[in-house]
């Protein structure tokens, strides 16, 4: 069972990921591929090259937590990068959409206030 709050950044793999991999060599991706500290408290996810087999990776206070999940049937759909950057930034409620089978694209969100940058 996953536990994510709003308070984790989510970080999805753009590039398809050998789901043979894992705890250290997809800590050593996020590193090399991503750009990013594995021990920052993010989650990183992989998806297979067919997209029905996803990966979370995420450091859990005393060592790397690993979630699979495999579809019997359907696949994942990960937004595309906008910048062609190897990693999409997602809130913790789309990644739950996104495990449930939900297309980000579909989604319609209502306008909120978000302060401006300083």
């Amino acid at each position: 069972m996953l536990s994510i709050t709003s308070a984790n950044r989510v970080l999805l793999c753009a590039a398809p990921t050998d789901m043979r991999r894992s705890f250290d060599t997809l800590a050593g991706m996020v590193r090399q591929h991503l750009g990013h500290d594995p021990l920052s408290g993010c989650w990183f996810v992989f998806r297979s090259r067919r997209g029905d087999r996803v990966k979370v990776l995420y450091w859990d206070r005393d060592g790397y937590a690993l979630w699979y999940k495999r579809l019997e049937k359907g696949t994942f759909r990960f937004p595309a990068t906008a910048d062609g950057s190897a990693a999409v930034e997602v809130s913790a409620a789309d990644l739950l959409m996104l495990l449930d089978g939900v297309d980000l694209k579909s989604v319609r969100r209502g306008e909120r206030f978000t302060l401006a940058p300083t």
